[in-house]
């Protein structure tokens, strides 16, 4: 690198701070040009905190020109909900020196939406009032960490697919043969019964014949085994039985169907399906708070779509709804079960999907927000703010379909999707 270009890079370690409110950059020249134009956020900062740069890519990041803050105390700048972890790290750096980085900084955008900054801290050697002691640079990088946590969710669904696919072919061999059992047991009692029918009629027939009565230990051992109740509890016994382990089957089914890690390309699905299985797969998030319905239209036709991230969008909305739900019932202990209704319907060229929930609905003041990224109203551990940001670009940025709700609070959320059904070998 040239000396030339290598003192363009620097910072300028000397500027005079302007008169509060004049709006003129600390910096001049070739150096001052660079610096301004830069496509990174650079804030400099005295030794008193007291801001020295604030170029144009940090008043269009901030939303706050740089007449407003340069020559002010930094603590009087508002950077977003947690400002404070800079301030903390400027305090850190004062006290080692050196760099240090500091990852997802929440901020507020020019749009008004909340955002993420990555910011580094630098000490640099200027120790007068007017002197740039520390330079703050850094980037949004909301769209990168968006883009990072799609990433790990699909790697997570691709671990979970290979898993099911293994635990499904262990599962499924038990629980075939142990089906294959209660069926001939079924059968053989059944034949069972059929013989004891015929013996008690054939005694029947001798004591009528020699008129004497049958032996008295026979009556004692048909008391013993209370052949009635055998007759009536036997064959519901394994009927159940049979039930259990077509249940099982079925979620081994819908587990390999909902995670297998197949190709994620668009092409003909079975919108119903999906549905059905993804019920199936959260069954452990809606029982013990929701009863779930299903009304899915017979004749609706096959979708062109990605149907493992569909699944996950049926996913999220369902856990959301059971979310919703439960924090009804923990207002009103006294209270029923919930119901989540699920109900697809054609809609010329598109299909529609309806979720229906009678929990808490949602707040009037949060409405606009909640397909934001990293929004959510739920407690620490339970939400990230990700599901229903995802849902929308799944749905509207890659299935040019719509998504929209209808709430009330304490009356509950439906949640409409509507997609295009598009033809094979096309994106929609």
């Amino acid at each position: 690198m040239s000396r030339s270009t290598t003192e363009a890079a620097q910072v300028p370690r000397k500027s005079e701070i302007p008169p509060e409110g004049s709006g003129r950059s600390p910096a001049s020249g070739a150096n001052d040009r660079l610096i301004e134009d830069l496509p990174i956020l650079l804030i400099g900062l005295a030794e008193d905190l007291r801001v020295t740069l604030w170029n144009r890519s940090a008043a269009e990041l901030l939303g706050i020109p740089a007449e407003r803050v340069l020559g002010r105390p930094f603590a009087d700048v508002r950077l977003g909900e947690d400002g404070g972890r800079l301030r903390c790290g400027l305090e850190e750096c004062r006290r080692r020196g050196g760099s240090l980085r500091l990852e997802e900084i929440p901020c507020r955008r020019p749009d008004g939406k909340e955002g993420l900054l990555g910011l580094t801290i630098h000490r640099l050697d200027g120790r007068g009032e007017t002197e740039t002691a520390f330079l703050v640079a850094g980037a949004d990088v909301t769209e990168r960490k968006r883009l990072e946590r799609e990433l790990n969710q699909a790697l997570k669904l691709r671990s979970l697919g290979q898993l099911a696919s293994g635990i499904a072919h262990e599962i499924n061999t038990p629980t075939q043969f142990v089906g294959d059992n209660v069926r001939f047991l079924q059968d053989a009692f059944n034949e069972l019964l059929g013989l004891l029918r015929v013996q008690e009629e054939v005694i029947a027939e001798l004591c009528a014949v020699s008129g004497s009565q049958a032996p008295p230990r026979l009556a004692v051992a048909r008391t013993r085994a209370d052949l009635d109740y055998l007759r009536r509890e036997v064959p519901a016994a394994v009927r159940q039985t049979l039930e259990g382990v077509e249940r099982i089957a079925r979620i081994v089914r819908a587990m390999k169907d909902f995670a297998h890690p197949g190709r994620r390309e668009k092409e003909a699905s079975d919108l119903n399906r999906i549905i059905d299985t993804t019920v199936t797969v959260a069954r452990n998030e809606w029982k013990y708070v929701s009863e779930v319905e299903t009304d899915f239209d017979p004749a609706l036709p096959s979708v062109v779509c990605d149907a493992a991230e569909i699944g996950q969008v049926i996913l999220n909305l369902l856990i959301n709804a059971a979310h919703a739900i439960e924090d009804r019932l923990r207002r009103e202990p006294a209270a029923a079960k919930g119901r989540i209704r699920i109900e697809t319907r054609a809609a010329g060229d598109r299909v529609r999907i309806r979720i229906a929930d009678d929990g808490s609905g949602i707040p009037p003041d949060v409405r606009a927000r909640i397909f934001e990224p990293f929004f959510t109203t739920k407690e620490v551990g339970r939400g990230t703010g990700q599901g229903l940001a995802l849902c929308h670009a799944a749905i509207v940025e890659r299935h040019g379909g719509g998504i929209s709700f209808d709430t009330e609070v304490g009356r509950g959320t439906t949640f409409t999707i509507e997609l295009p059904i598009g033809k094979a070998g096309e994106d929609p």
